[in-house]
């Protein structure tokens, strides 16, 4: 009898391991997909849309959508997701494309349609901001 209580017991002790490692293993593949749903939420309000143009958006070079952090500066995303050079805080060439100072053609940015007062290298960017650089003659 003591044989067959053991056996019972054992038995019964396997079947809970086993249903509890099976458990554990479901909410772990759970809280994964949370994750990466709250992740992709997120990710999507925490991105701005730079688009990099010339003669006021006459020729589009490209066209980016960039996730950024809160706090970001403008000159950083823009070095970390593009071809860019620069001097004192202002970009003179992007993707390979420089400002040309005999023809008075600089980069201007804008932010959301409003003209920056500010050099790239000290505009904090927001979330869902539009950002356009273009490269056009000085008026």
């Amino acid at each position: 009898m003591k044989k067959f209580l053991f056996s019972l017991f054992s038995l019964l002790f396997a079947a809970g391991i086993m249903t509890g490692c099976a458990d554990q293993e479901q909410d772990t593949s759970n809280n994964d997909t949370a994750k990466t749903e709250q992740s992709g939420d997120s990710e999507s309000q925490e991105a701005v849309m730079v688009t990099i143009s010339e003669d006021e958006g006459d020729n589009v070079i490209a066209e980016k959508e960039v996730e950024i952090e809160e706090g970001a500066i403008l000159l950083d995303v823009m070095k970390e997701n593009f071809e860019v050079e620069e001097a004192d805080g202002f970009i003179t060439s992007i993707e390979g494309v420089s400002q040309n100072e005999e023809e008075g053609k600089y980069w201007m940015y804008t932010v959301n349609g409003e003209m920056a007062e500010v050099g790239a290298n000290e505009y904090e960017l927001s979330p869902e901001d539009e950002v356009t650089f273009d490269l056009h003659a000085m008026e």
